[in-house]
């Protein structure tokens, strides 16, 4: 009997995703692309319901700053829970809480004649969600990328979020057109829900369970040392409370106003936030290759560019003008982006990315409800063009004071991974969502 013939070695399968792109990574992109498509929408689609109410830019400005204040007021909160309690349990809950009250906006636009107060309480509700979601989705992010891999990481998940928002943006200014803004806000809630059970199915067991401290108080305090004693921190943390702010008043509040009056309605300024979408995906692909020794100074720089739609609003431009102006400062906010996510992975100690973080959105956001609020009256008392004018100057000024910050100039990119890499499947890519 002839012995049988040796089987020729069977060829390794081959991978569909890099090893660092494990179970986690997937979940997670899925998750934000569901959510950026419903969001982008639904943030246009609420100012357009309060226009089609008959309300001014001074209500329009009014629920927004609805939904920034809580999301100021629980981050520090929301910070030290997702540093205490399995941050996917944190992300699923938060998710819920916008899933409900979105899917009750939408009711009360698509039953007709919705009350000023009962839009402000229900966005209020969905900034309450975020401020949760928010420190938990990035502390999840930077606990499961390795430094080896972080800035690809970063990169490519920001470009999967971002390339919902062009369709989220373009789709739901399309969708306010042609059925109104309530139909949107639907699908918002809708994208909520299929998120959360995305996420209710993250892998936490690679994040080391916290040992008992001295509670929520005592949690602050650590985070606020911290955060206190890096200057590169707090300083860029404090130019963009008046960068945020502004920019969030001249695209919430003045833009939907300028496109009303001026550009032809909701479709031509979904158009243009779909444009700096497109330039944030071109802004993480540059990010995946490039990986600058300096990051901060690199992305302080890039923050000047996010003047431009404010000032082309002033002019105003035609749409398409406005479409570039968009992408180009899409390029640049995502350039700082990246950069300023892999500084923050190689700075702060694992246990405190949450309450770190939750520091960071808190000054960060803490001028946006004053901002929108005001919008209103400072269009009232200047004029529409020259508060966006203002507008440009408020992102300009604070961002060439940062540049006199030695550390921010200084830090470079360690070139050796701050922290052990991740297992290919255990702890993969994670990211940083909108909720």
């Amino acid at each position: 009997m002839s012995p049988t013939p040796a089987l020729p070695p069977r060829a390794p399968a081959r991978r569909r995703r890099p090893e660092w792109a494990g179970r986690n990574y997937s979940l997670l992109t899925g998750a934000a692309v569901v959510t950026n498509l419903g969001s982008h929408g639904a943030l246009i689609a609420a100012s357009f319901a309060v226009l089609e109410t008959g309300g001014s830019g001074w209500d329009v400005g009014l629920v927004t700053a609805a939904r920034t204040l809580p999301l100021v007021l629980f981050l520090l909160v929301g910070g030290a829970i997702a540093d205490r309690l399995p941050r996917h349990r944190v992300m699923v809950a938060a998710n819920t809480l916008n899933c409900v009250s979105q899917a009750a906006f939408a009711l009360l636009v698509l039953a007709g004649d919705p009350q000023l107060w009962q839009m402000m309480l229900l966005t209020a509700l969905c900034g309450t969600g975020t401020a949760f979601f928010n420190p938990a989705a990035e502390g999840m992010l930077l606990s499961t990328v390795s430094g080896e891999h972080s800035n690809r990481a970063f990169a490519l998940f920001r470009m999967s979020m971002n390339g919902a928002g062009i369709g989220g943006a373009a789709l739901g200014g399309a969708m306010i057109a042609a059925f109104g803004a309530g139909w949107v806000l639907a699908v918002d809630a809708a994208a909520f829900a299929v998120a959360g059970a995305l996420r209710a199915f993250l892998d936490v067991s690679h994040i080391p369970e916290r040992a008992p401290g001295g509670g929520l108080l005592s949690d602050l305090r650590e985070g606020w040392v911290e955060f206190r004693t890096r200057p590169w921190l707090w300083s860029i943390v404090l130019q963009f409370a008046v960068v945020v702010g502004v920019i969030s008043a001249a695209q919430a509040v003045y833009g939907p106003l300028v496109a009303r009056d001026q550009l032809g309605g909701a479709a031509p300024w979904g158009l243009a936030l779909a444009c700096f979408g497109v330039g944030t995906i071109g802004g993480a692909v540059l990010m995946m290759v490039w990986k600058p020794r300096r990051l901060l100074l690199v992305g302080t720089l890039c923050v000047f560019p996010m003047a431009l739609p404010s000032a082309g609003l002033a002019i105003p431009l035609s749409v398409w003008a406005l479409c570039g102006v968009m992408f180009v400062s899409g390029i640049s906010i995502e350039v700082f982006g990246v950069n300023w996510m892999t500084t923050m992975h190689q700075e702060i100690p694992e246990e405190k990315f949450s309450r770190v973080s939750a520091y960071d959105w808190f000054g960060s956001l803490s001028m946006t409800p004053l901002a929108t609020a005001l919008a209103g009256p400072a269009e009232s008392a200047f004029g529409r063009s020259s508060a966006l004018w203002g507008c440009a100057a408020l992102v300009l000024i604070p961002t060439a004071a940062v540049l006199l910050v030695p550390d921010v100039r200084r830090i470079t990119r360690k070139p050796a991974p701050s922290r052990p890499a991740p297992a290919p499947d255990a702890q993969p890519a994670g990211s940083l969502t909108p909720g």
